[in-house]
């Protein structure tokens, strides 16, 4: 039987917990440049779920794994629900309790802009993009995430060229994990048990 998490605080827009050591994001003139490796861990801010991101140079807009992607309006304001399994890439630590496919969560975000991808050799598609919050090598982020569904690929995220310029993050392409500060992030049961929401 399948948990699904409708993570409630995300959609009423409440302020989350979930960092306690990760620091705050700062303007990009302020920060150092920050080299860190082609492949890292990333964990999203509102759940505390850690996932594996390539760093990708050759994209612009950063991408997020996402499946049923359905349109709706909030408040006379376009907004898009969707869905992360956690069975699609198992990345998540666990305590060998419950199976990443028993888990897919369910989010809810404002549509910042949708755009238009060409594809070669096949129809162009279009994309919802949204804001989110990511904590990587200790700092917090926000970025645009295209919402795609990415179950074929490697990593469930990608981080592209704007994220890097606005951030100051440069990528080693030879070496992955070489991030110097963690994020915290919650097991597999610990997502599990987030509250449904009404």
């Amino acid at each position: 039987m399948k948990i699904l998490a409708l993570l409630s605080s995300l959609l009423l827009g409440l302020a989350p917990v979930a960092y306690v050591h990760a620091e705050e994001s700062k303007q990009p003139s302020d920060r150092v440049p920050e080299t860190l490796g082609f492949v890292e861990w990333v964990v999203m801010n509102d759940t505390m779920l850690r996932l594996k991101a390539r760093l990708d140079t050759g994209a612009k807009t950063s991408s997020l794994h996402a499946t049923n992607v359905e349109e709706f309006t909030r408040g006379g304001e376009e907004w898009v629900r969707f869905q992360l399994p956690l069975g699609d890439h198992e990345d998540q630590p666990t305590e060998g309790e419950v199976d990443h496919d028993e888990v897919v969560l369910e989010f809810e975000r404002p549509i910042h802009r949708t755009i238009r991808i060409k594809r070669k050799g096949a129809d162009s598609q279009r994309r919802h993009v949204v804001k989110m919050e990511f904590c990587i090598a200790g700092t917090v982020h926000e970025t645009q995430f295209s919402l795609t569904d990415r179950s074929n690929f490697s990593y469930p995220v990608l981080l592209g060229r704007r994220f890097m310029r606005d951030d100051n993050i440069l990528t080693d392409s030879a070496n992955s994990f070489i991030a110097q500060k963690e994020c915290d992030y919650s097991t597999l049961e610990e997502i599990a048990k987030l509250d449904v929401a009404e």
